[in-house]
């Protein structure tokens, strides 16, 4: 990798997160300025990018339940919202050629349709960083994002499949036995390499093998890499290792992915013209999110999830490059579209970042008016919460949440409640007899239906996620209550950011760990002479 790049890419990302926006944000600008000082692309740069969506995609296979792909607001909400954002932008597009806008006029209507059909994608490169930077990624809207996203990749391949003029092998039909690999990875046998690869670097290397392994079967059937190695994640997501080989491959994904922001303002400066369009593209963004906002209300999901999950995909996609460039093959669009999606791409990024960073607080401020396209029916599963009397709550029910609630139950026989927004961990600290409930915690109208008149409860937070953390104290300010809060921490200045925001016990991991180890061992070994 050429110094240069890492130097650029470096200096955007940390200056843009000083003023609170994502790193990717200051590499996409990284990008353009390379661009600018006439940096090329160069293959070795487009391997990095490619790889990096590779990870990018299993980890959420990783992650990812088929059985959520089967709920109606994720595979009819997203088909009717690409079916309903490809017709409203395509007859617009229409409307601007029979106008006279330059660049339109000579648009068919299958043209026009294509290049609407390449905008109704949402990046699910930026939608996963964002889900991340912010602790949400199992969050409902979340999983609703995630969800759409996987639908939306699925209807790219089937695209792509079809312009191709090139049917998929006989031979793809055989993918259908790999059905049976959940069922056989259950067997010890069969999951022999993964149970036995440890937590070192043999687990790095199956990380970068498996992905690639789907990725070249899949292609050798005519069938798109990226999905092969979506796939190949979703059926390792149920083993018991999926998560720690998915923490494991983060920071190697994130790497890679840097090639990517940098390759999209690498692939060319656009004419002023061009720009102008890329700007109003751009601006048609706001229209997508609407869109999402009412179709995900109408499957009787709550505003705030709906808005969420809008906020998320208010962007175009990676993907309407690729549409974009099998257009370009087939001689229906010229070469300069490429270069005014991946302008428009990279604005509707820039400002889908401050927006999905304020995405809490926008919402809280227009509560009221979104509410009013709230069925009076809504999904079980994301029904507001009324606590009871309970002494004290725990949230995030992993090993340490569930750790915190055995002590305090059975050696200070406090009336617990466990709380997390994973349903798959509901029900199984459920059959161990815990008392558990599901919720997401950065939830205002979670708070909002605490009954304050009872004594107040003992808060604790013991999630991985700092930014969650942070966003329950926020929370808590917001409706004025005064809770006593202890929280979990692994780093000094999250130790630090933590106690001044109020909290009365942070309590570091890592530090009481070893003290917690040390009093073990020595009460083990020195307690028994």
């Amino acid at each position: 990798m050429d110094p240069l790049w890492i130097i650029f890419a470096f200096g955007f990302g940390f200056t843009v997160k000083q003023i609170g926006l994502p790193p990717l944000v200051g590499f996409l600008m990284a990008g353009f300025a390379l661009n600018i000082f006439g940096v090329q692309n160069s293959v070795a740069l487009e391997h990095i990018a490619d790889f990096g969506v590779l990870l990018l995609l299993f980890t959420i296979g990783l992650k990812l339940k088929i059985k959520n792909l089967l709920k109606p607001e994720i595979w009819a909400g997203s088909s009717v919202h690409m079916l309903i954002t490809t017709l409203v932008f395509g007859f617009l597009i229409l409307l601007l050629g029979l106008v006279g806008f330059s660049k339109f006029t000579d648009l068919s209507l299958q043209t026009s349709f294509l290049i609407a059909f390449a905008l109704s994608f949402s990046s699910t490169i930026f939608a996963v960083k964002i889900l991340e930077e912010t602790g949400s990624m199992k969050s409902t809207h979340g999983r609703i994002a995630i969800g759409i996203l996987v639908m939306q990749d699925i209807f790219a391949v089937i695209f792509l499949t079809l312009s191709s003029g090139e049917t998929p092998s006989f031979w793809a039909l055989a993918l259908l036995l790999l059905l049976f690999v959940p069922k056989l990875i259950k067997n010890q046998k069969f999951s022999y390499v993964l149970n036995k690869t440890g937590h070192g670097e043999l687990l790095i290397l199956l990380g970068v093998l498996l992905p690639l392994s789907g990725a070249a079967l899949f292609s050798l059937v005519g069938l798109k890499p990226d999905l092969g190695a979506l796939v190949f994640g979703m059926l390792l997501a149920d083993h018991g290792r999926a998560e720690e080989l998915a923490n494991t491959m983060m920071g190697f994904k994130d790497l890679f992915l840097v090639g990517f922001f940098l390759t999209i303002g690498l692939s060319g400066l656009p004419s002023p013209e061009a720009f102008g369009i890329a700007i109003f593209l751009a601006l048609l963004m706001p229209l997508k999110m609407i869109f999402l906002f009412v179709i995900l209300t109408r499957f009787k999901l709550r505003a705030r999830t709906s808005t969420l999950s809008s906020f998320n995909l208010a962007n175009y996609s990676e993907f309407g490059l690729i549409v974009g460039a099998a257009g370009v093959v087939n001689g229906l669009i010229t070469t300069e579209w490429l270069v005014i999606f991946a302008v428009a791409l990279s604005l509707t990024m820039i400002m889908a970042s401050p927006l999905n960073m304020k995405a809490q607080p926008i919402y809280a401020r227009l509560q009221t008016y979104f509410l009013r396209f709230e069925r009076e029916t809504r999904l079980p599963e994301d029904e507001p919460i009324v606590f009871g009397k309970e002494e004290v709550i725990v949230f995030g029910m992993g090993r340490t949440g569930s750790e915190v609630y055995r002590v305090m139950t059975e050696k200070h026989h406090k009336t617990v409640l466990g709380i997390d927004i994973n349903l798959d961990v509901i029900k199984k600290k459920e059959a161990l007899g815990y008392h558990v409930i599901q919720g997401d915690v950065t939830d205002l109208n979670f708070w909002q239906r605490i009954n304050m008149s009872t004594k107040l409860p003992l808060i604790i937070l013991a999630t991985p996620s700092h930014a969650t953390h942070m966003s329950v104290i926020k929370q808590l300010k917001q409706i004025h209550c005064d809770i006593k809060v202890s929280a979990i921490s692994r780093y000094d200045d999250e130790m630090k950011e933590l106690t001044q925001a109020g909290v009365e016990v942070v309590f570091n991991l890592y530090e009481e760990a070893g003290f917690g180890f040390a009093n073990h061992t020595y009460n083990q070994i020195f307690g028994k002479t």
